[in-house]
């Protein structure tokens, strides 16, 4: 199932209660943070609407937590919840040392001007939401093409809405993050290269705007993956992570995810980094597998940033 399938189709599980205090379970499923930081400057989350999805939110949760995850990103998995099951939500993040750290929720158009006012609206109206989740950053989708629009003057409404809504999003402190999406996934997709989405943020000018860097869309887009990386660093706030073909976990395909994920390191980026994978087997197997990947490249980064230090200090 791919993602806008599933955002379709998907009603969002109901969160049952959590006992009082922290279980003595919880305590093994705490994630080994420590070692994220020990030469991986980034953050590790995983978007939840690829794994567990026939289980009940806590439990998604729990595996989560179990495969070494301190965050989990969402789409609509709350859609349906009351109050008592927003509290509950926290409840047991907390208990897991989980963070919401990103969720989807506006579904508005940008490219369409008329639609300008009803995005604004829905931003406004999304923004409660959002604190009950205790997040701060909206996965933003352009939305598809506009009819008897051109390309540029749907650019231009793309840059014009974004701009009224990061005035939202800095009176609420809360970030916008701008996604691509392929055009084999979706051809009626507005905004299907990071390039152009680096120069709509850019445009922009708001510091509560950024991009999502989506690697698996690019990579079937345009490719050139780290060049893009590199050159627009200051504009991302988040990655997502999958192979191509097949949207599976780093290895299975034709990305050099080790190399990524070293050059992260070597930039410095200290955000977030989330795996979007539909896994082939045990999902926490392969999550864990995912997530050491990730860190021992970032090591190794680390180590030979360090080593060349030494040389260039011996030299001296």
């Amino acid at each position: 199932m791919r993602r806008r399938e599933f955002m379709g189709a998907c009603a969002g599980a109901a969160v049952t209660a959590a006992a009082g205090g922290v279980p003595a379970t919880a305590t093994s499923l705490l994630p080994d943070s420590a070692a994220e930081t020990n030469g991986a400057p980034f953050t590790l989350t995983v978007m939840l609407w690829t794994v567990y999805r026939d289980l009940p939110f806590p439990q998604r949760l729990e595996k989560v937590a179990e495969a070494g995850y301190h965050a989990v990103e969402l789409v609509d998995e709350f859609k349906n919840w009351k109050t008592q099951d927003f509290a509950d939500a926290r409840r047991k993040k907390r208990e897991l040392g989980i963070e919401f750290d990103g969720t989807c929720g506006v579904w508005i158009p940008l490219p369409d001007a008329t639609q300008r006012d009803a995005f604004l609206k829905a931003l406004r109206d999304f923004i409660p939401t959002m604190h009950e989740l205790e997040c701060t950053r909206l996965i933003m989708q352009t939305g598809n093409n506009v009819s008897g629009l051109s390309h540029e003057e749907m650019h231009a409404n793309c840059v014009e809405t974004l701009k009224r809504g990061g005035d939202i999003a800095a009176e609420n402190k809360i970030d916008l993050l701008v996604e691509n999406i392929d055009p084999e996934e979706n051809p009626k997709y507005f905004l299907t290269h990071s390039a152009e989405g680096f120069d709509i943020v850019r445009s922009v000018g708001n510091p509560h705007v950024k991009f999502l860097y989506d690697f698996f869309h690019e990579q079937i887009s345009a490719g050139n993956l780290i060049a893009k990386l590199e050159k627009n660093l200051d504009l991302i706030d988040l990655v997502h992570i999958a192979d191509v073909p097949g949207r599976h976990h780093p290895g299975t395909g034709e990305i050099n995810y080790s190399n990524i994920f070293r050059k992260l390191a070597e930039l410095h980026y200290s955000r977030y980094v989330a795996m979007e994978f539909h896994p082939l087997g045990d999902p926490v197997k392969e999550l864990r597998e995912a997530r050491e990947l990730a860190i021992s490249s970032a090591r190794s980064a680390h180590a030979a940033r360090s080593f060349k230090s030494g040389r260039n200090h011996e030299s001296a």
